[in-house]
């Protein structure tokens, strides 16, 4: 790519420090441009077309140029353009996003809290559970337990919860009282002779072993995603959850399930909660509750939650917390039209009429040469490229991608897994098309690895 002075490619380089990027490579090659969007399809300031097969960063699910969010956002921006949900003030779409939620939630909430990503819904559910445990006058159980490769944000909290190497490294993290118990990956985790059964009780008695070390009376909360995203989509084996929350119940440890990626429609129901029967105290939302048109995300609270957090906030005074951005009303009357087309076009449907499709196809990719494993559910998947001498972990994705770019998809190396999650808008022949990309750039991979 060259880069012309003064082009937006040249303008961003000089000033624009870019997420999840190695900062010296952008200085030496420079940004992609995107410039447009329809349906499934993105569109580069060259007019190339390439498939969203991420949308966008697994959220996009109602696709690119949604007439209908453009008129909500332009409607309530006419008329009111920006209002807070601070010191007892509110507003319309706020509210009725809020009700919304709460009667689409998959198991019974007392009452929604807004924020504006994934990372601060996470947090803030950390600072809840925080002032829970002080309100109940038990200020010693405050530790939380994630798991090794689940993603909860990149705050300082959030970064703290993620059990991902890179995401601490060189930032001093993670912060004390949070431990990281057994990934629930049967092929990368399991011992030697472990069948999968063998494997979800050994996970189970890892986090009991954990619980006992630590002492049950310190720790307040597990946090866990339904499936595992941005570890590389880590789908668990059977029995999994059904082992792990009769022991958080049994020890009085509240449970987080992150629905940041899952909800909305992603594993073929409307909530990775209701796919595999969680009974979580907390939900955190975000990406597809708006197809991220705009920066909003949530946390459900049960009573046992809610009510520890009102009688703390009246004895203080405040419930001393927010954000500026908070419940924002553009941002919720574009959710709320977006939660409609999903319900009316019956977008969690075609995830469900589409997946067999789309799971066979990816299972398909797991017979080539270069595969080691295929994982999915719904319409979200990755293929994992099988160890390779001279290769570090990590390095193989990233060459892939570049391939799979080059070809038209867009797909996102986690390490060397290369994950798809594409709008819930797209069709089988759509399907089609992508994994018959996928097909052609590993070929075209394969032979140069061969040539090298």
């Amino acid at each position: 790519m060259t880069i012309q002075p003064n082009s937006i490619e040249a303008r961003d380089k000089a000033y624009q420090l870019h997420s999840y990027t190695n900062a010296k490579a952008l200085e030496r090659d420079g940004a992609l441009v995107i410039e447009s969007g329809e349906g499934i399809y993105v569109f580069d300031s060259n007019g190339k077309r390439y498939i969203e097969g991420m949308a966008g960063l697994w959220s996009v699910a109602v696709g690119f140029g949604e007439q209908r969010l453009v008129d909500a956002a332009a409607r309530q921006m006419a008329k009111l353009p920006y209002y807070h949900t601070f010191a007892a003030k509110t507003h319309g779409p706020s509210v009725d996003l809020a009700e919304k939620l709460i009667q689409m939630a998959p198991v019974p909430m007392s009452k929604v809290y807004f924020t504006n990503s994934g990372s601060e819904a996470n947090d803030t559910a950390m600072k809840m559970i925080w002032y829970r445990s002080n309100a109940l006058g038990r200020p010693e159980k405050k530790k939380i337990i994630s798991r090794i490769k689940g993603y909860h944000g990149v705050t300082v909290a959030s970064a703290s919860l993620t059990g991902l190497p890179n995401n601490h490294r060189s930032f001093d993290l993670p912060l004390p009282g949070i431990f990281h118990t057994t990934c629930p990956h049967f092929r990368l985790f399991a011992q030697e002779g472990e069948d999968e059964a063998g494997f979800v009780a050994r996970c189970a008695a890892d986090l009991e072993a954990l619980i006992a070390r630590e002492g049950a009376d310190t720790i307040a909360a597990f946090i866990g995603e339904p499936v595992m995203g941005a570890g590389g989509v880590i789908v668990p084996p059977a029995g999994y959850w059904e082992a792990i929350q009769p022991i958080l119940k049994k020890h009085d440890i509240l449970f987080i399930a992150d629905e940041v990626i899952c909800g909305f429609g992603r594993t073929g129901q409307m909530f990775g909660t209701t796919t595999f029967a969680l009974e979580p105290d907390i939900i955190t939302l975000s990406k597809q509750l708006s197809s991220s048109y705009q920066p909003i995300s949530a946390l459900l609270i049960n009573d046992r939650v809610y009510q520890p957090i009102a009688e703390e906030s009246g004895r203080i005074g405040t419930f001393g917390h927010g954000y500026t951005g908070s419940g924002h009303p553009v941002a919720a009357a574009v959710a709320l039209e977006n939660l409609a087309i999903i319900e009316e076009r019956d977008l969690v449907g075609n995830v469900q009429a589409l997946s067999p499709f789309f799971l066979k196809r990816l299972k398909a990719l797991e017979a080539h040469p270069l595969a080691i494993e295929a994982r999915g559910i719904g319409l979200i998947g990755a293929l994992e490229l099988a160890p390779r001498e001279g290769f570090a972990t990590g390095q193989l994705g990233p060459k892939l991608a570049a391939i799979l770019q080059e070809n038209g998809l867009f797909s996102r190396a986690v390490g060397d897994s290369m994950a798809l999650c594409p709008p819930m808008i797209i069709t089988e022949e759509q399907v089609g098309t992508i994994f018959d990309i996928f097909e052609r750039s590993l070929d075209v991979f394969q032979t140069q690895l061969s040539a090298a």
